[in-house]
């Protein structure tokens, strides 16, 4: 069972900029939306923009941002060299956790067959 590493995570505002600004969006609903572009470093990363507008409490942000990266953990396997962004919506609070992991499940699929691996 691997751990999700410093590695996995995008830490650079130089790579947030370049998702926001030429990354693929994908919008399927469950209060989120996942942002993905080519990366460089030879495996995938995630990068969490959960705002504070949308949940106002930090557990609530906190325990979302924990099954996102979970979540993530779980299925890395499935993605290409690429760095995913996910962005909350206004509606993000409308969804519990079984909801949420159940349309990251939709989200990653989404993901996986758009950037085949080679």
């Amino acid at each position: 069972m691997s751990r999700f590493s410093r590695a996995m995570k995008i830490s650079d505002p130089k790579d947030f900029s370049l998702a926001f600004r030429s990354g693929k969006r994908t919008r399927k609903g469950g209060g989120i939306i996942v942002i993905t572009v080519e990366n460089l470093v030879g495996y995938p990363r995630l990068g969490l923009a959960i705002a504070k507008k949308h949940l106002k409490l930090s557990c609530h942000r906190n325990c979302l941002k924990r099954i996102i990266r979970n979540s993530f953990r779980l299925n890395q396997f499935l993605f290409a060299e690429i760095d995913i962004v996910v962005l909350s919506r206004t509606d993000i609070n409308q969804h519990n956790s079984g909801q949420m992991q159940a349309s990251l499940e939709l989200y990653w699929s989404t993901v996986a067959t758009r950037w085949q691996r080679s």
